[in-house]
Formats: structure tokens, C-alpha cells, sequence
């Protein structure tokens, strides 16, 4: 068992020294203005596509609001009517 530790001792010291020098040019690899305006672009998307997202869904919440009103009111006409308290008003006559 002390043999294998220190042979992973060994292999562990020969390890390459940090920081390793680098093979490939640092501007070959970077973004560059182009990728900046890519990412940009990309932002900006992003977040006009939340603000539309956001609107959307606050429209339809508001619709759905006032369908449910409506409902109510119907459902309140129809029980009234159902009741007869729409007996005792007097009816409209017709315009000629």
C-alpha cells in the first residue's frame, strides 16, 4: 500500500507546471467586436421578447377578469329572473 502512495507521490511532483504555456494566440480565439455585437443582439432579443411575453399575459389576465365579471352579472340577471323580480317593473313599450 506505501508502495502505491508513493508512486502517486512521484507521478504527482513529474506533473507539468502551472500555468502551462499556451499553443494557440490568444487573438485568434477571442470574440472580438463581432462577438460583442452578436451578443448584444442577442440581449436585446431577450429582453424585448420578455417585455412582449409580459404584455401578452398581462392583456389576457385582464380579459379573463372581466369575462368573469360578466359571468357574474349574467348568472345574477338570470337568477333574478328566475326568482320573478322582474315582474313587478313595468314593461316598455315599443317606438313606432
Amino acid at each position: 500500500m506505501h508502495e502505491a502512495i508513493a508512486a502517486l507521490a512521484r507521478v504527482a511532483a513529474q506533473a507539468t507546471p502551472t500555468p502551462t504555456p499556451t499553443l494557440i494566440d490568444p487573438e485568434l480565439v477571442t470574440p472580438g467586436p463581432w462577438g460583442f455585437f452578436a451578443i448584444t443582439f442577442v440581449a436585446l432579443a431577450v429582453i424585448f421578447l420578455v417585455w412582449d411575453m409580459m404584455r401578452r399575459i398581462r392583456r389576457g389576465r385582464v380579459r379573463a377578469d372581466i369575462n368573469d365579471e360578466l359571468d357574474e352579472l349574467e348568472a345574477e340577471q338570470r337568477a333574478a329572473d328566475e326568482s320573478g323580480a322582474g315582474d313587478d317593473a313595468p314593461e316598455s313599450t315599443p317606438r313606432a
